[in-house]
């Protein structure tokens, strides 16, 4: 099998691409032949992004199924951010968007489908669709049509949904409109800071072979594809693998993690780059680089500013990757998706390490899952259990050598202690069972899709069958986690005797990742023969019957004694660049209404005085601001909102005030827009 020298930079061969001057009309948008691109291995290029924050308050969150995370504000808005790339001779596309929220769901993946087919007829479809989540664990939770998601995030929000989708198709129409010739550049590097390996004793059981492409135990690997349209970027992904758990479960406000932060600074320093952190094989990969139990730490003490640094890293490989990124040296692009059975698909024995055939089973949680990732959290929702947990009865009849003979579902999922049968509770399976995976090549590059969160060792076994059967080099071959569905972990066999979280998460019994192994090959061998098999049928919609354990809010009331908008705190006049000034307001229910924008349209901004007007300075997506959320006093229907400004070392002097905006509710669920706002403060 192919596989990759270690080295600190790696390059795909150049070849330079020339003009035309040709017009063309591709799915139903006129195409300007301005830029570089030829029939033979010019590409389209296009790139896009949409806000898809959802609610920032009562909402449950996302990613560490806490009952006590409930959102209380707002640290930043989260993106979706789009991209696609057309071969500008046969007009076949991919539409990649990377969705900065915990999961894909089914229920995004099917409405977003549903959708383009909508807006845009077949020019996207579920071969050449993908989207994938940089998995923070900040974002909105209650957005999964699956019982066993939405009741970790304390119920269904469907206000959340709703915006997450509109966030999705604002890129995807954005791309879409921008689409034009261009090029596309590829470029390697790698990361050795910004991620450990938060599952040794499963790591370590791993055949040699695997282990010593990973000499320090982490996926350093980091891949970079530049789209640049009349010689300006207009588009940049990168992937690594890591976490979006530098926030731990003690933060309560809506935001972007690491790699969130990671794309916030390139666009920042590139006004017009739309610029996405893509995840990999991050199961087994943490940025809590210290490795603590129940204490996640590193590279600092504080998980704020680990999120900028774990961040920062990311963007200087990014930055490292594309500097050195040269034109794809083969035109192309193909795309194939295929859904599978997952909760009982057969096996060959030639993806077995005992060479057996097997199956795989309904959904099933084990209690070391139940434990959490005692790494990346500061509590766990069942105490009495911990990592490693598993059925030594199982064990003790050979279990970890070959399936027992026992009851097949037991068989199969042994050694693991068995916790929840998600797939056989009613009313129905409490996750998707039937999940897709993807393969999608661009030029150089290809990409495996998987609905899961996958180690890296069961990563490489993946990548290297698909590299193998389309004859490229491994370092060109990326898992792509987290895509179009989710469906907790995939881990090796070996990795599953151990029971850490990993395998306690991997729903479908040891031999999940042979099943993937299987058919991703039959896919990339099908894919070389240039030959496609259907999808199969799409999972039903399933948006019935969510239960909600939060509740609805109530008909807003004021702080007593205050009027709404009215600020209930000191605020001084002046400040120093480096300091903080906190506005605090009598407010409303910030879920009201989902705002969606910045500036007027969002929840709160910083303005600044022109000598003529006010204008907005820093919006409620700067890094330099925030808000809380709380009910004073304990009240069931009053609102205290915080704004907090951190002025950057780089504000201008002059008059500055923070402005609020929020949205009443009546008894009758009327809504009335208040503002609130600040006197002047000098900065100096």
């Amino acid at each position: 099998m192919s596989d990759i020298s270690r080295r600190s930079l790696l390059q795909a061969a150049a070849v330079g691409a020339t003009a035309t001057a040709a017009a063309a009309t591709i799915g139903g948008v006129a195409v300007s032949q301005a830029g570089p691109a030829t029939a033979a291995t010019g590409y389209l290029v296009g790139a896009g992004k949409g806000d898809m924050t959802g609610a920032i308050a009562g909402q449950g969150m996302m990613g560490y199924s806490d009952a006590e995370q409930v959102a209380k504000g707002l640290l930043g808005r989260t993106w979706a951010r789009a991209y696609v790339i057309a071969d500008a001779a046969t007009g076949k596309r991919v539409l990649f968007i990377t969705a900065d929220i915990a999961c894909i769901f089914t229920s995004h993946h099917n409405l977003l489908l549903a959708e383009l087919a909508k807006r845009y007829g077949d020019t996207y479809n579920v071969h050449n669709v993908n989207i994938n989540a940089t998995h923070n664990h900040t974002s909105c939770g209650g957005t999964s049509w699956d019982y066993a998601y939405v009741l970790a995030a304390m119920g269904h929000r469907g206000n959340s949904l709703k915006a997450e989708l509109a966030g999705l198709l604002d890129a995807v129409d954005e791309a879409h409109r921008s689409l034009g010739p261009g090029t596309v550049e590829l470029g390697h590097d790698e990361l050795h800071n910004a991620s450990a390996n938060r599952s040794m004793p499963a790591f370590k059981l791993n055949a040699a072979e695997d282990r010593r492409h990973f000499p320090e135990n982490i996926d350093p690997q980091v891949t970079a594809l530049r789209l640049r349209r009349g010689g300006q970027t207009i588009g940049e992904i990168t992937w690594f693998a890591t976490h979006g758990t530098s926030l731990t479960d003690n933060n309560f406000q809506i935001g972007p993690d690491n790699k969130g932060y990671a794309s916030y600074l390139a666009e920042q320093r590139n006004a017009g780059v739309v610029a996405a952190h893509a995840q990999t094989n991050a199961g087994d990969m943490t940025p809590n680089l210290w490795l603590r139990k129940m204490n996640p730490g590193g590279p600092t003490e504080d998980h704020r500013t680990n999120r900028v640094l774990i961040g920062r890293r990311q963007d200087d490989a990014g930055q490292r990757a594309l500097s050195g990124a040269r034109a794809m040296s083969k035109g192309g692009v193909d795309t194939a998706t295929r859904y599978l059975n997952l909760d009982d698909l057969h096996i060959s024995g030639h993806y077995t390490p005992n060479g057996k055939s097997t199956r795989t089973s309904p959904a099933i949680m084990g209690m070391a899952a139940a434990a959490t990732s005692m790494e990346d959290n500061n509590r766990s929702q069942l105490a009495i259990l911990h990592e490693g947990m598993r059925n030594e009865l199982a064990m003790a009849l050979g279990a970890g050598k070959t399936p027992t003979p026992a009851q097949w579902m037991l068989d199969v999922q042994a050694p693991k202690a068995d916790l929840f049968p998600l797939g056989l509770l009613p009313p129905r399976s409490w996750i998707e069972q039937r999940l897709p995976i993807q393969l999608i090549r661009i030029g150089d590059l290809a990409l495996a899709a998987m609905p899961s969160e996958t180690t890296i060792v069961a990563g490489l076994r993946i990548r290297r069958l698909v590299a193998d059967a389309l004859g490229m080099p491994l370092e060109n071959v990326l898992l792509q986690g987290y895509s179009n569905g989710y469906s907790q972990y995939t881990v090796t066999p070996e990795e599953y005797l151990a029971q850490q979280y990993e395998g306690g998460e991997s729903l479908f019994g040891r031999w999940t990742l042979c099943a993937y192994m299987q058919e991703f090959h039959s896919m990339a061998r099908s894919m070389a023969r240039g030959s496609r098999k259907p999808a199969g049928a799409r999972p039903a919609n399933r948006d019935d019957l969510q239960p909600d354990l939060l509740g609805g809010q109530p008909a807003d009331t004021p702080m007593p004694g205050r009027k709404f908008g009215q600020v209930v705190s000191k605020v001084p006049s002046s400040a120093k660049v480096g300091t903080t000034v906190s506005a605090s307001f009598c407010g409303a229910f910030p879920s009201n209404k989902i705002r969606r924008g910045k500036g007027t349209k969002g929840y709160f901004a910083v303005e600044r005085f022109t000598g003529t007007a006010w204008t907005v300075a820093f919006d409620d997506d700067h890094e330099s601001t925030e808000m809380t959320w709380v009910r004073p006093g304990g009240s069931a229907s009053a609102s205290k909102v915080t704004v907090s400004w951190h002025v950057p070392r780089n504000t201008p002097a002059g008059d500055y005030r923070i402005r609020y905006y929020g949205d009443v509710k009546s008894a009758s669920g009327g809504l009335r827009e208040i503002t609130g706002t600040t006197g002047r403060i000098k900065v100096s």
